[in-house]
């Protein structure tokens, strides 16, 4: 186990109609409120009215930018920006999903900055102040309401890239399971393997001595296992949906399940190559990267692949190699996704060959990714015709 510190200063609001609470909690930090949210759920399932009266009682001010997309652009983050500035924001609240949370955090950070918001995502300049920010969720995947991280798409220049710093952890987070009863199928299949895809970047690390971290990641695999399909057959399971969530804030909460572990993240650095350009789902990007990058890269340490394939898929050693058992455990991932309806490969999108020498060379443009097999640029190239 290596050294490390921990700090994460979200407070988190977790349970049935504590959205009610979004007045007074935003209250404390200012008048004027930018309200940010995407394409207008919000508005037909009534929680953009739940919302409003909240924040109207409470005295405060709201703007608004709405039309926040699935993968936030950077054009939308800079009209953040503006309406922020114009109208002397006090505080952000983000109402939606990881990508509606993700944009907050860019303008929270870009409204104090002098120059280009994407500066941050292109190592140009760090986050040195930022605006407050809250967030009521609406999805549990990312984990983005309580960690340090945004990740921004310059459609124009076909990039997507991340950013973080502790200034831009949301200063509370409201998490409501029942408003995730109406989140559509397929978002919720894409959320839950954003979670396992968040849990994996973590778990499978060369570091030693690691027992507790290591059943840390695997009893999240294990709850959005047993939980998710139950949410798909009855969207307002309320048990499902709330232990979900939690799983969501838990696997990426600022890394506190693998504390003293090397992380990876080379398939969140693949697929963000992928969906930058396509523009699919982040989730379901993932769904065809990673079991590609687990065969990769398994044999670095087949014994790690081996524990995951016994204790998560309960799959019986029964005389096998660990080689054999992580395979299996392998195909069993695959197997999981293909079975909640995540796709398999890029042809599920129409995606074929022509990109993948632009997607491999920008995925390594600031040098290898992953800890677990470092990749370059031929490396990365494989896994993606493997995707195909």
């Amino acid at each position: 186990m290596n050294s490390f510190q921990f700090h994460n200063p979200t407070r988190i609001v977790f349970g049935s109609g504590e959205v009610d609470k979004v007045g007074e909690l935003t209250a404390g930090f200012g008048r004027n409120v930018l309200l940010v949210y995407g394409g207008g759920s919000i508005k037909s399932t009534g929680l953009y009215d739940r919302v409003m009266n909240k924040l109207q009682a409470a005295g405060l001010v709201v703007h608004e930018l709405s039309g926040i997309e699935p993968n936030p652009r950077l054009s939308t983050v800079k009209k953040g920006i503006e309406i922020a500035r114009i109208n002397s924001v006090d505080f952000i609240l983000a109402v939606g999903g990881g990508s509606v949370i993700d944009a907050s955090k860019a303008i929270a950070a870009g409204v104090p900055y002098k120059g280009d918001v994407w500066d941050f995502f292109t190592n140009k300049a760090r986050i040195a102040e930022a605006l407050p920010l809250g967030t009521v969720l609406t999805l549990a995947a990312t984990g983005s309401e309580m960690n340090g991280n945004t990740v921004i798409s310059n459609w124009e220049e076909k990039l997507k890239r991340g950013s973080g710093s502790p200034l831009v952890y949301p200063k509370f987070s409201i998490l409501d399971p029942t408003l995730t009863y109406t989140v559509p199928a397929n978002q919720t299949v894409y959320g839950s393997v954003d979670i396992m895809s968040h849990v994996f970047e973590q778990y499978f690390s060369l570091t030693p001595n690691t027992p507790l971290q290591e059943r840390f990641c695997e009893s999240i695999l294990l709850t959005v296992i047993e939980n998710v399909e139950a949410a798909l057959a009855d969207p307002e399971n309320a048990a499902a949906r709330a232990n979900l969530m939690w799983c969501g804030t838990m696997a990426l909460n600022g890394g506190q399940i693998s504390l003293g572990m090397a992380n990876d993240w080379a398939s969140h650095g693949i697929e963000h190559e992928i969906s930058a350009i396509y523009d699919i789902p982040h989730g379901a990007g993932l769904a065809i990267v990673f079991p590609n990058w687990m065969r990769y890269v398994y044999r670095e340490r087949p014994d790690r692949f081996a524990q995951f394939a016994e204790r998560v898929w309960q799959i019986p050693r029964n005389g096998r190699s660990d080689e054999e058992l992580a395979e299996a455990g392998i195909a069993a991932t695959r197997a999981f996704f293909s079975r909640i309806g995540a796709p398999a490969s890029l042809a599920d999108y129409d995606i074929k060959d022509d990109q993948l020498d632009r997607m491999a060379s920008e995925a390594v443009r600031y040098g290898t990714i992953g800890s677990f097999k470092k990749l370059g640029e031929e490396d990365v190239r494989a896994i993606l015709e493997a995707c195909l």
